[in-house]
């Protein structure tokens, strides 16, 4: 077909056609983030004690292990390396016959630091960051499992309150007693510390 031809058919059937010189579409930036976004920006940390109840049908966690994986999914958003998290209540379990069964309860007390975008006010502690994607789904990253969807439902507002984030898709389609390789997926950017 001919381009007088298209452009009269294109025409007459949305009574306007847009014509850009060959090229123009592939010359186009992307969509994605500018370089503005990619370059360091000065940010700082800011400490907070955040407490949360893990309360789950499907997976079970030792104090142990539930601290161990709330430490890990701090990391990977960013948190700074000496955070503290301690679980309690996940050693006291129902079942007589195996007093040491891991529980599908705990409390979990935290204590980490995130970056806040701007200068430090105090002028001490301001370090550079940039903005880095994260994602949590089962074996994404490797840590995480199926069967953890409870755990990444209960975290969604510890993560969203404590973290500088942005691009934020947080789904979670927990079904009691039931393993999906697709009941959680969290993608979002973070504000980390910038790679020296």
């Amino acid at each position: 077909m001919n381009a007088k031809l298209f452009r009269a058919l294109a025409t007459a059937a949305c009574g306007w056609v847009v014509t850009l010189p060959v090229g123009a579409a592939a010359a186009a930036p992307p969509a994605e983030a500018s370089s503005a976004d990619t370059a360091p920006a000065p940010a700082h940390w800011r400490t907070q004690k955040i407490d949360m109840t893990y309360s789950g049908f499907t997976a079970a966690y030792s104090c142990e292990g539930i601290e161990g994986k709330v430490k890990e999914i701090l990391l990977s958003f960013g948190a700074r390396k000496d955070l503290k998290v301690r679980a309690r209540g996940c050693e006291q379990t129902y079942n007589q016959a195996m007093p040491n069964a891991p529980s599908k309860m705990a409390f979990v007390d935290t204590e980490f630091s995130t970056l806040i975008p701007g200068a430090d006010p105090a002028g001490t502690g301001t370090v550079q960051a940039t903005w880095v994607k994260v994602q949590l789904a089962p074996n994404r990253p490797n840590f995480m499992g199926t069967g953890e969807c409870e755990l990444v439902d209960e975290m969604r507002a510890l993560l969203e309150k404590s973290f500088t984030l942005r691009a934020v898709e947080y789904r979670t389609n927990c079904v009691p007693r039931h393993v999906s390789v697709a009941d959680y997926s969290v993608r979002a950017e973070v504000l980390q510390l910038a790679a020296h």
